[in-house]
């Protein structure tokens, strides 16, 4: 699949931290009858996902909330403890993103953004993407090149809307 407006993403399991650990969170059921960004990047910890990328999200979060955002869903190929653990250190816990792992790369693999620069140690993992969804069908899609973080930031994605 691609990403593109009138698409609807695939059902897959995604894993957060919930209060008791790790949780299983089906993204069908987390977007329906919702309006939602969603946005994917490579990895926590990373280089530009923690010193552009997110931060774009945390500055925009309030924008996207008074346009009608239910929620904002920052999906990585990463395990739940990695992302609760980004999520507090950058302030996107507190800004209300919520992190979902990708854990195997499978929605990842169906959408057709895997993202691999062995020279960095990153293998399998995402492209960079940001998303507007309405109940779970695709009405604004922002993809960039691999390895650039421009057009799928906070603030391009919330000039679309």
């Amino acid at each position: 699949m691609t990403l593109s407006v009138g698409d609807r993403l695939p059902e897959t399991s995604l894993v957060m931290m919930g209060a008791n650990g790790p949780e299983t969170v089906s993204l069908t059921a987390r977007l329906k009858g919702r309006k939602v960004v969603v946005f994917g990047l490579p990895g926590a910890f990373t280089g530009p996902c923690t010193t552009a990328h997110i931060p774009s999200f945390i500055r925009t979060a309030d924008k996207f909330r008074a346009k009608g955002v239910e929620e904002i869903i920052c999906i990585s190929v990463n395990d739940p403890f990695v992302l609760k653990a980004w999520g507090e250190s950058t302030g996107a816990t507190k800004a209300g993103i919520t992190h979902l792992g990708d854990a195997e790369g499978k929605l990842t693999h169906a959408l057709k953004m895997e993202f691999t620069a062995p020279h960095l140690g990153l293998i399998g993992r995402s492209n960079r993407y940001a998303l507007v969804l309405e109940d779970g069908v695709i009405t604004q899609a922002n993809i960039d090149k691999p390895g650039e973080c421009n057009i799928s930031t906070g603030e391009e994605l919330l000039s679309k809307l």
